[in-house]
C-alpha cells in the first residue's frame, strides 16, 4: 500500500491511497481533481473511488468534476452530510475493500460537521494502520466545533480515533502542524515532545515538505486535545471532566491570535 499526499489550494491535502498489487487508487478528498489524477498517473494508477471526509467545499468540491473526468467512479460520503456528488452513503462501520489486498473502514468521528467520515486504512500485506482524519483530528489539533458539541469531539477524538492501535499512522486535512504547536506550547510550556515536533515541522515545511503522517500514539503527547483524560491536565483548565477540558482548549484556541 503506498499513500501520497496532493497537496491542494492554500494549505489542504488530498491523498491517494493506492493497492499497488493492481494499481487500484483510492483518492481522498481531491478537491483539485486534475492535481490527483496526475498524481495517480505518475506512479501508473488508476482511481477507482472517492473518500469524502465532510460536506465543505474545500474537501467536497471537486467530486462532481471528478465523476466527469472519471466515468462511473463512486463518491462515499457521510450519509448526515449533504457532500456534493456523493454516489454512495457511508455509516460508522461500513466495511469498504481498494483493489485485492486493501480494507477501509468508515467511522463517523462528528463535531466539525453532522456526518463527518474518517477512513481506517489496514493492509492484509501487514504494515501499520492509517486513517485519514480530514478536519476531525489534526496534527496537534482538531477541526472547530461548527456542528456539534465538546462532547463529540471527545468522542470522535479520544474515544473513537483514540482507541485505534498507537502506530496508526493520521494523515489529515490540513497543513496546520506548525501554527497548532505554537499554539499547543502555549498551554503546555514543558512539553519536551512538542517542543521536539515543531522543531521538525518547521525545518520539514522550510523544505517544502509535508508534516503528515503523525501517529495516534504520537498525539496522546503533543495534542493537548487529545490529553484531557489527564488529571494535571483537567486541573490546568480548571475542569472537573475530560469534556470540560476539552471545551475550554477549544475556546482557548478560537480567540488565540497566533
Amino acid at each position: 500500500m503506498k499513500i501520497i499526499p496532493v497537496p491542494c489550494l492554500e494549505d489542504n491535502y488530498a491523498y491517494l491511497i493506492v493497492d499497488e498489487s493492481t494499481k487500484k487508487a483510492a483518492a481522498v478528498d481531491p478537491v483539485e481533481p486534475e492535481k490527483v489524477l496526475k498524481a495517480a498517473s505518475d506512479v501508473g494508477a488508476n482511481v477507482d473511488c472517492v473518500l469524502t471526509t465532510h460536506h465543505h467545499w474545500d474537501h467536497a468540491g471537486g467530486n462532481e468534476k471528478m465523476r466527469l473526468q472519471v466515468p462511473g467512479i463512486k463518491v462515499f460520503g457521510g450519509s448526515l452530510d449533504n457532500v456534493k456528488g456523493c454516489t454512495d452513503q457511508v455509516e460508522n462501520g461500513t466495511k469498504l475493500s481498494l483493489g485485492k489486498d486493501i480494507e477501509i473502514l468508515c467511522l463517523h468521528t462528528p463535531c466539525h460537521t453532522k456526518g463527518h467520515i474518517s477512513y481506517y486504512v489496514t493492509n492484509k500485506e501487514g504494515g501499520d494502520p492509517t486513517v485519514f482524519t480530514g478536519d476531525t483530528l489534526f496534527i496537534a489539533g482538531c477541526g472547530r466545533f461548527f456542528e456539534g458539541t465538546a462532547e463529540q469531539m471527545y468522542q470522535s477524538l479520544v474515544v473513537t480515533l483514540g482507541s485505534l492501535p498507537k502506530s496508526t499512522r493520521v494523515y489529515c486535512g490540513h497543513e496546520y502542524t506548525v501554527k497548532n504547536l505554537k499554539f499547543m506550547l502555549t498551554l503546555e510550556p514543558e512539553n519536551e515532545k512538542m517542543k521536539q515536533k515543531l522543531e521538525w515541522a518547521e525545518k520539514q515545511c522550510e523544505a517544502n515538505q509535508p508534516t503528515v503522517p503523525s501517529t495516534i500514539g504520537d498525539e496522546f503527547e503533543i495534542n493537548t486535545f487529545m490529553r484531557v483524560d489527564l488529571p494535571e491536565m483537567q486541573a490546568k483548565f480548571g475542569a472537573s471532566s475530560p469534556v470540560e477540558a476539552l471545551r475550554e482548549v477549544r475556546k482557548i484556541k478560537d480567540n488565540w491570535k497566533g
